[in-house]
């Protein structure tokens, strides 16, 4: 019996091994269009990131009321409506920032802002951490290493010139 040499890979690990080079290309790709893709949506999450701020700045200078209500709800400054998703809470403070800030810094600023987010989380600067890695992941943040050795996370306003998202991150928080 052949299917005992395979050691429990089954056929489909052979099949693979033999490397059929239609298989390969249809892998090599969906490789090459998810890396496009994923590039492209760490790009399109920076422009929206951007706009936003924008937006959120001259509401600053003008006041809210030169925003329609459609608009309030997509920069999260809608009044009276419900309260911003966590993810959305730490985007809105590192947006506002301007500056690295620390996991302390954000969860500090968010329990000024909007306390009830905070309520719902057990160790609010482990949930905070977990968001602004994943902030970084989408290419919407940037983790840094202050001059203390700590890590702050600053919002990304703009692409980077051409870089891979995973390499663009590696390299701030190493070189700084």
């Amino acid at each position: 019996m052949q299917d005992g040499h395979n050691g429990g890979n089954g056929l489909g690990g052979s099949l693979l091994n033999n490397g059929d080079p239609h298989v390969q290309e249809v892998v090599k790709t969906a490789h090459e269009e998810l890396r496009q893709l994923m590039r492209q949506r760490a790009e399109i999450m920076k422009r929206i990131g951007t706009l936003k701020q924008t937006i959120a700045g001259l509401a600053n200078l003008f006041g809210d009321e030169i925003l329609g209500e459609d608009l309030l709800e997509l920069v999260d400054r809608k009044v009276g409506g419900r309260q911003p998703g966590f993810t959305k809470a730490c985007r809105m403070v590192l947006m506002e920032a301007g500056a690295p800030m620390s996991v302390r810094e954000v969860c500090e600023r968010i329990q000024e802002r909007m306390p009830a987010v905070l309520l719902r989380h057990k160790d609010p600067l482990a949930s905070v951490t977990t968001v602004l890695n994943r902030l970084v992941e989408y290419g919407e943040a940037q983790s840094v290493v202050r001059p203390n050795g700590r890590r702050a996370w600053l919002w990304i306003s703009e692409p980077a010139p051409t870089t891979i998202r995973g390499e663009a991150s590696g390299l701030a928080a190493s070189q700084l």
